[in-house]
Parts: structure tokens; sequence; C-alpha cells
């Protein structure tokens, strides 16, 4: 799994955002791999979403900590985490319930 890979799905975020889905303005950051590995960025409202690369928000809403082949698994095939994936950290999260907001504003 690549950072080509990872730029590509964030890149393709805007197009694959369904206005309406979410109710309220939600800051996600991602944290992908060991080391520096890949930050992210993403806001979505009732009608906008924006992506960034880095951390742009000292305040987000939700923030998933993951390897760059789990967040591709969530975002490509429809995996969701379960409380195993949370237990053995392969997943951390900030707010596992808001990851559901995430998957209806881009129909993951």
């Amino acid at each position: 799994m690549g950072e080509k890979e990872l730029r590509a799905v964030f890149g393709e975020m805007p197009k694959r955002f369904r206005k309406g889905a979410v109710d309220r303005d939600l800051t996600f950051y991602f944290s992908l791999g060991d080391g520096p590995g890949e930050k992210w960025t993403v806001k979505v409202g009732k009608d906008a979403c924006d992506v960034k690369e880095g951390k742009t928000s000292d305040s987000a809403d939700c923030v998933l900590k993951t390897d760059p082949k789990m967040f591709l698994k969530m975002v490509t095939q429809g995996y969701e985490p379960g409380v195993m994936d949370f237990t053995w950290g392969k997943i951390k999260s900030n707010d596992p319930l808001l990851l559901k907001e995430l998957k209806k504003a881009f129909a993951f």
C-alpha cells in the first residue's frame, strides 16, 4: 500500500462526497502509518467537503490512527471495524461512532 494509493483515495473524496448526508460540520484527522506516515484532514458539512494534506486543525471531531492498508480496506471495500480492531490496537480513534458519519458522507 503506497502513498500513491492513499493520495488517490483522498483526491477522490470531493467527487464522492454526498451533499446532505451529514447534518453538521465535522472535521476528521487521519494519521496513517508509523513515523511520519500520511496525515490528512477532511472537513465535511451539509453541502461541502474540503480535503487537505497534513494536520490543518487542532480540534478534529474524529481522529483515526491506523495503518494505510486498514484505511484502504475501510474506504475501498466498505470494511467496518469491529470491537476487536480497536481492542487489538489496529485502529485508534477518539470517537469511533463518528466513523459512521464519514462512511455516510462518502458512501464507502
